[in-house]
Order: C-alpha cells, then structure tokens, then sequence
C-alpha cells in the first residue's frame, strides 16, 4: 500500500509541475505579445513579396491535362500489351 501512495504522490507532484510550467509559459507569451510590439519600430518586419502569376490561367491548367493524358494512355498501352 504504500507504494501505492508513493506512486500517487509522485503523479500529482509530476502533474501539479507540469501544469505550473505551461501556465508560466503560457502566462509569459501572453505578456511577451502585448509587450512586443512596442518595440517593432527596431525591427519591422519585411512586407511580403508578391507572387506573380501567369499571363494565361488556361496555359496553366494545360500541362496538368496533357500529363493526365499521358498517363491514361500508358495505363491503355501496358494493358493491352
């Protein structure tokens, strides 16, 4: 029996440190991100680079069709051999 209670001791003390480790941190980052961006002026982030599109949206979608093809055509081709 009292290794029982030792195990039962060991659980809560395991669980009750773990429970306060991730309120620490999660109380940390909440004060970290109202902090933070006081000091964004130092170093601002970089604006996002755009990404270019293509000339033709159709042109796009006409590669992916003639691969299907191609595939299809195999798949026939090794079927019938």
């Amino acid at each position: 029996m009292a290794i029982l209670m030792q195990g039962l001791v060991l659980l809560v003390a395991g669980m009750g440190i773990v429970y306060l480790f991730l309120s620490l941190l999660v109380w940390v980052m909440t004060r970290s991100a109202a902090i933070i961006p006081r000091f964004n002026h130092i170093l601002p982030d970089e604006e996002p680079k755009k990404r270019s599109r293509p000339a033709n949206p159709a042109a796009r979608h006409a590669h992916h069709d003639d691969t299907a093809i191609a595939v299809a055509l195999a798949a026939i081709a090794a079927r019938a051999a």
